[in-house]
């Protein structure tokens, strides 16, 4: 579930799009992302985020993390180079007053503006959000959650790596994480996907989430546990069609539509989600999800 559930990247760099990233973009915004809901109001509510907090989102997506951040008072910023439209969308809900393309926090004082503090919207890397608090982050959060695909947690290091530094001493950062099998609905599904994308070869195959997969990228980035949590986020969906846009916007579905193709994908899809469907039509999936606080030595 920020701005995808999982990054994940079609094996083959020279294939043709079989997916149209700002259909997903949206779906993912309008249908996906409030599935993460209750992750967001723990984690905000454990830390008691508020106007003196300073928090910079990594992989911040369509931004639904940070509008309920500013909502408490909160000074946010949100980075996300590898998703454009998802941020285009971040910046429809945080700077609505402010130019297309323009995300340096111009505009935030409108009439139209649903943040109560100013925002910033990066496009490129970590680095590029210095310099906007200059006594440091107080919070650092990704929301991205971990523990569904192997080798998932890849590229995490080196972003913690390039954002910590833009963080004061004592911050805290919060990662997330899928957590049991055996009490997240959505796992049969994710073993259906990866099913259909073993022709790729190089796909990476769906596994169970480890107890320690969180501690374990926050030991790499020297970071020193300090709490953890479990949240319900159950996936809700009005109807069969609303399930299937909204999981294949998370981008775990990507490598099987590349093995395969979109309507295989959405047939074998809509096959696995009729044990979850209830007789009145809506799609319901109960899973728990994960987080760990950390903090920067």
């Amino acid at each position: 579930m920020t701005p995808t559930l999982v990054r994940q990247h079609l094996s083959h760099a020279d294939s043709a799009p079989r997916v149209d990233p700002s259909a997903r973009a949206r779906d993912w915004s309008e249908i996906q992302e409030r599935m993460l809901v209750p992750l967001y109001e723990a984690v905000y509510e454990r830390l008691d985020v508020g106007p003196a907090t300073r928090l910079l989102g990594l992989r911040c997506g369509s931004g639904l993390a940070l509008l309920m951040a500013a909502s408490r008072g909160a000074a946010v910023t949100g980075v996300d180079p590898a998703s454009p439209e998802r941020l285009a969308l971040a910046r429809a809900r945080l700077l609505p007053d402010a130019p297309p393309g323009r995300s340096d926090g111009a505009g935030t004082g409108g009439s139209g503006t649903r943040a109560r503090t100013a925002a910033k919207l990066v496009a490129g890397p970590p680095a590029d959000a210095a310099g906007t608090e200059p006594a440091g982050y107080t919070l650092v959060t990704v929301f991205e959650p971990i523990g569904s695909l192997a080798g998932d947690s890849e590229g995490l290091g080196d972003l913690l790596a390039d954002a910590l530094p833009l963080a004061g001493r004592g911050a805290a950062v919060v990662l997330a994480g899928w957590g049991p099998p055996e009490r997240c609905a959505t796992s049969s599904v994710l073993r259906m996907a990866a099913k259909l994308a073993d022709p790729l070869g190089a796909a990476r195959a769906w596994r169970p989430a480890r107890r320690d997969d969180l501690e374990e990228v926050a030991g790499r980035a020297g970071l020193k546990p300090d709490g953890s949590g479990r949240v319900a986020c159950p996936f809700g969906y009005a109807d069969l069609d609303s399930a299937v846009r909204g999981l294949l916007s998370t981008g775990l579905f990507d490598a099987a539509i590349a093995a395969t193709d979109a309507k295989q994908v959405d047939k074998e899809l809509t096959e696995a989600l009729h044990p979850h469907r209830r007789p009145d039509g809506t799609v319901w999936m109960p899973n728990v999800f994960r987080y760990l606080i950390a903090r920067v030595p």
